[in-house]
């Protein structure tokens, strides 16, 4: 090993710092910044996001597939009850939704209470709505909010 650096072990390791942040700075950004505006992750989709809560076909439709997930994942023995309606559901855009909805939950111990919960569904056929009605053209990205049942 050199005698430099065993007598300034400090300073070779701020040398190496700056060296690493100049490499990022000038080589590994640049490079990232051209993928970025790059047409690499556009995606072409009808359906565009909103930053607001909606109510479309789609967005009824993905409720009422979160409902069947959240049945299908309970135990049995609970009595559910599920709202017309959700209090939300966004439209992430690429038809991706979120749900928030709230469902009535008896058992024969605690009794019944209202438990609130987030669904993140995408409709996997793209533009092509024909088959919104049918479970498998759906996936389950994300449930929380009933982790305690």
């Amino acid at each position: 090993m050199p005698s430099f650096l065993k007598k300034h072990p400090v300073m070779v390791l701020i040398l190496g710092l700056l060296a690493l942040i100049l490499l990022q700075r000038e080589l590994i950004m640049p490079l990232v910044q051209k993928v970025i505006k790059s047409d690499l992750f556009l995606v072409e989709s009808t359906d565009q996001g909103d930053m607001l809560p909606v109510s479309t076909p789609l967005t009824e439709m993905a409720f009422m597939h979160c409902n069947k997930y959240v049945k299908s994942e309970l135990d049995s023995e609970l009595s559910i009850a599920f709202p017309d309606k959700p209090i939300n559901a966004w439209s992430l855009g690429n038809h991706q939704y979120v749900i928030n909805a709230e469902i009535g939950v008896t058992n024969d111990s605690s009794g019944t209470m209202n438990k609130k919960y987030v669904c993140r569904i995408t409709y996997t056929k793209g533009d092509d709505e024909t088959g919104i009605a049918d479970y498998d053209n759906w996936s389950i990205y994300g449930l929380s909010g009933l982790d305690d049942l």
